[in-house]
């Protein structure tokens, strides 16, 4: 059985997806249909936890995000990689991290 590609985000409905998202500090990455964004968290236990609540998110929704951890920090870039852009996984998960930071 072969996977279903995943469909990019609908481009008459893709500034109006995006526009909450990059409002909350998300940001398109140059060269690639992605957005990123920089999570800053008071130290590094806080941070893994968070890590920790998103991938359990991550793996509901079977998709994973590209992301890096330095003590307080967490640098996450979004992307469907089956489509070779963004799609409306990327919406749904960064909606979620946004989420899960908040106080």
């Amino acid at each position: 059985m072969t996977r279903q590609k995943t469909p990019p985000l609908d481009p008459e409905h893709r500034d109006e997806a995006l526009a909450p998202l990059i409002a909350n500090g998300w940001q398109g990455v140059e060269g690639r249909d992605a957005i990123r964004k920089e999570f800053m968290f008071r130290n590094f236990v806080e941070a893994f936890g968070w890590m920790t609540r998103v991938a359990l998110h991550a793996e509901k929704l079977n998709h994973h995000p590209e992301w890096s951890n330095v003590w307080n920090r967490v640098d996450v870039t979004l992307i469907t990689h089956d489509c070779d852009g963004l799609s409306d996984l990327d919406i749904r998960l960064a909606k979620r991290m946004d989420a899960l930071t908040a106080p």
